[in-house]
């Protein structure tokens, strides 16, 4: 099973200047893309955007609001510890492609009787 770790960062509120660029719209979506490519980069996924609330303080006085904050979601498989093994073993055939060639040993043979078979009477027929 694949682990993530997750990053969230808040989203630009202003739009970036560029040549070429008109309008608001086009100057938010290159600050958007600007974020999120330099994630990328760092091996994070955009995930998605949510708004969630935020306590804060209002002013001197001790009153408080609620501001809602846009934070955008990005996740990356994480990475195992050095010390924890990893989640997908080796094959079977890839171990036995490796080892080394042994000689052949004959199988050690089994001197002892069966139970099914007949054993001979130590007394001689008369």
């Amino acid at each position: 099973m694949v682990h993530y770790e997750y990053l969230v960062v808040p989203a630009p509120r202003r739009g970036l200047k560029a040549k070429g660029l008109k309008g608001a719209e086009a100057r938010f979506a290159k600050a958007l893309s600007d974020v999120m490519n330099a994630h990328a980069a760092d091996g994070w996924e955009y995930q998605r955007t949510d708004t969630l609330p935020s306590d804060e303080r209002d002013g001197l006085m001790m009153n408080r609001t609620t501001v809602f904050q846009n934070m955008m979601v990005f996740r990356r498989p994480s990475q195992p510890a050095p010390d924890t093994p990893s989640e997908t073993l080796p094959l079977i055939e890839d171990l036995t492609d490796d080892a080394p060639e042994t000689e052949d040993i004959p199988a050690p043979v089994d001197d002892t009787p069966a139970a099914d078979a007949p054993t001979e009477d130590p007394k001689p027929a008369t």
